[in-house]
This record gives structure tokens, sequence and C-alpha cells, in this order.
């Protein structure tokens, strides 16, 4: 078995302590420690490629993208001025993105494949987002072996069912790499229409979708975000939905059983953790 855990985990860059104000680090508390919970397990399945899905990389227009660059950097502040910053830099697993490539291109999805900077080498280095950044900084600090990781990204122009089918796509590409242990990130926040005084202003449907998915996860029945419907979701403003949808996929093959770790919504976005674990 090669696919030993996935999980949701959020991407606000409070979460890490570093980049906390004294103001808003206890408004994150939960989901700090819902992430070191997450690195822990990481940590224990010691994979040996890390796959993320996240939606704040690339955005293709009615297309999934898989990074296929050898590297990743990137260093996120708490605002443009702030002398405050995390760093990280990662491998990329630049043979099993090309075999997700070509397994999801001969399953016709919208896939495309995407280097930066060079072909190969120390320039082939594609900048990492934050929400690629924020659920590794927590990981890759409790891996024994540095991981390598594959960036995947969403596209929310096409069917839903396109994002579930990659997912799928991931098990089975996974399962066929018998030599390695491989883990699954849905990189997610949820709904953002939490607040009035947010960016998305406000939508009881926040909180709604928000209730659906916690409930969802609790019951090990992720696949049914696959019947939410597109004008629900665009109230909630969430950015998770295409993960989860890859995630979905993902847990139609390979049985995993979900463990809801926390939940909170301190600002105008909700934030959920999440285990699923392989099982017999």
């Amino acid at each position: 078995m090669t696919l030993l855990y996935a999980c949701v985990a959020p991407h606000a860059s409070e979460a890490i302590e570093q980049l906390a104000t004294p103001t808003t680090s206890n408004k994150f508390q939960k989901t700090r420690d819902g992430l070191r919970r997450i690195a822990k397990e990481v940590g224990r399945a010691n994979p040996e490629t890390i796959v993320i899905a996240t939606p704040h990389n690339l955005r293709l227009w009615k297309k999934i993208g898989i990074i296929t660059a050898e590297n990743s950097t990137g260093t996120l502040r708490t605002s443009p001025r702030s002398k405050a910053y995390v760093s990280l830099g990662v491998r990329c697993d630049v043979d099993f993105a090309n075999k997700l490539l070509l397994r999801s291109t001969l399953r016709n999805l919208p896939v495309v494949g995407a280097n930066y900077g060079t072909n190969e080498g120390i320039s082939s280095d594609v900048p990492m987002d934050w929400g690629t950044l924020v659920p590794l900084w927590f990981m890759m600090r409790r891996c024994r072996n540095k991981p390598k990781v594959v960036i995947v990204t969403p596209s929310r122009e096409i069917p839903l069912s396109k994002n579930f089918e990659f997912g799928r796509i991931i098990a089975d590409q996974a399962e066929a790499e018998r030599s390695k242990r491989i883990v699954f990130v849905a990189s997610a926040d949820q709904a953002h229409a939490h607040r009035k005084n947010g960016p998305y202003g406000f939508s009881k449907r926040a909180e709604e979708y928000d209730s659906f998915v916690l409930n969802a996860i609790r019951e090990n029945q992720i696949g049914r975000i696959m019947g939410l419907k597109a004008d629900f979701v665009e109230s909630a403003k969430p950015d998770s939905l295409w993960q989860m949808a890859m995630l979905a996929g993902v847990a139609d093959r390979i049985r995993l059983q979900a463990e809801l770790i926390s939940y909170e919504a301190p600002t105008y976005f909700g934030m959920i953790c999440a285990s699923f674990r392989r099982t017999p």
C-alpha cells in the first residue's frame, strides 16, 4: 500500500506562530494545534512524496495544473512591510508528476503540466504559494526524511466531477507506485463570508456550508460535497470545494477513515483540520 494518509489542512498565515500578531495569535490557536496534529500524523506515515492540492498557485483557465518543476521555494510575510517572515524550499517529485500528467491525459482530463524558469536544474523553481507553504511548514519538520512534493491546482471552471476524477487518478497512480509512501493534502480554507466587514461580505450560507462539510467529515462521507449546488457554493465563498473534491476522489478509490480534529472561524473565513487514515 502506498497512499497511507490524507488530510484537509487550512492555510491561514496566522496559523504559523512566527507570523501571528499579539492580537491574532490566540484566535488561530485551535487551527495551529490542529495543523501540528496533522503534521505528527504525516511524520508517522513517513512519506517519500506529498501530493498537495492548493487553490493559490497557478490559476489555469479550465485546466487542472500539475507542477513539473524540480523545485519550489517561497517566502511568506504577514504584510508587505512586515519584518516577520518564514521561508521554505522543497524538491519536487518530477517523476510522479509526469506520470500523473500522462495518466490524466490518457483519461481525457483537462490537465496541463507547468514548469517555471528553466526546464531542469536549480532554476527550475516554481514560486511557492501560501496554500502550499503553510501546511508544508508544519509537515516537513515532522518528517524523518525530507519528502519530495507534487503541487497540483484544481480548476473551478470545469465540472466538479473532473476534479473528483483527478483525485481518483492520484489514488490510482499512488497505488501503482509500490515502492513509494505517499500522502495527499487538500489545502483548504472553508467559507469566506462569515463577517460583514470581511472582503466578501456576509452570507448565512457561509455557516451552512461549513456545517455541511463538518457533518460530512464526522460521518466519513466526504463525497457528499459533490452534490452541493453552484449557487449555494457561490454565496458561501469557499476556496475548499475543489481540493476536497480531489480528496473525495482519492477516498472513492482507497478506504479512508475521517477524523475531525478542529474547526474555527475567528475572522471572515472558516478553517477545518481533518485526518483521513487508510484502513484495511
